[in-house]
């Protein structure tokens, strides 16, 4: 099953994406679509994540990770690996991938890089980030960060892409409830930026 689901995602990331048709399912109602050719007069911050695929028993899995309490937007939340982009970096999917081991272990000998996702910008932040989709023939020794990571969560594709795992669930933004579709994995809350990027993954591996 792996191989065939790599074989799928190399070919929908070569393709015309999905992008934000895919992605806006995953945000409050009436909110409007961020016009990404338009966020750079922002000065946006610019990072990267990676979705890495790989085995469980046979089964295809993505890892996602919840993040420490801090003074900060996203603050306990479930995200992707992923951090900004340093001055060091060569280009954002280095950096993706440097901040993948440095959160979570995953060794950078084991990732292949298929492709991208569209890029999400994330207003109360100010960030650009770039998905970058790729895989492992192998399980990674998942060694997290215990100052940035408080649990980390391997997702069956098979979850991901059940319609029971999709929700409208109240969540706190700026002091206000807020109902947002959301999906509910490993019996976490994923929505935000991660559920846009998870929906537009799973429209690829779908289409």
């Amino acid at each position: 099953m792996l191989y065939s689901l790599i074989d799928d995602l190399k070919e929908g990331l070569s393709q015309k994406l999905p992008g934000q048709d895919a992605q806006y399912k995953m945000v409050p109602a009436g909110r409007e679509r961020t016009k990404l050719e338009k966020v750079t007069h922002k000065n946006p911050k610019r990072a990267a994540v990676l979705v890495l695929v790989y085995p469980v028993d046979r089964q295809p899995h993505i890892v996602l990770m919840k993040r420490n309490s801090y003074p900060g937007v996203h603050s306990d939340q479930i995200s992707f690996p992923g951090g900004k982009l340093e001055e060091f970096d060569i280009n954002l999917q280095k950096a993706a991938v440097r901040e993948s081991n440095e959160e979570l272990g995953i060794q950078p000998s084991l990732v292949n890089i298929l492709g991208e996702l569209t890029q999400v910008y994330i207003p109360p932040s100010n960030f650009l980030v770039n998905p970058f989709v790729g895989y492992s023939e192998f399980r990674p020794n998942f060694i997290p960060d215990n100052k940035e990571v408080t649990e980390v969560l391997e997702v069956s594709v098979s979850d991901l892409l059940d319609p029971m795992s999709l929700e409208v669930v109240d969540v706190t933004i700026k002091g206000n409830q807020v109902k947002v579709p959301a999906y509910i994995l490993n019996g976490h809350v994923v929505w935000g930026a991660t559920a846009m990027m998870l929906s537009e993954l799973s429209h690829i591996i779908q289409k």
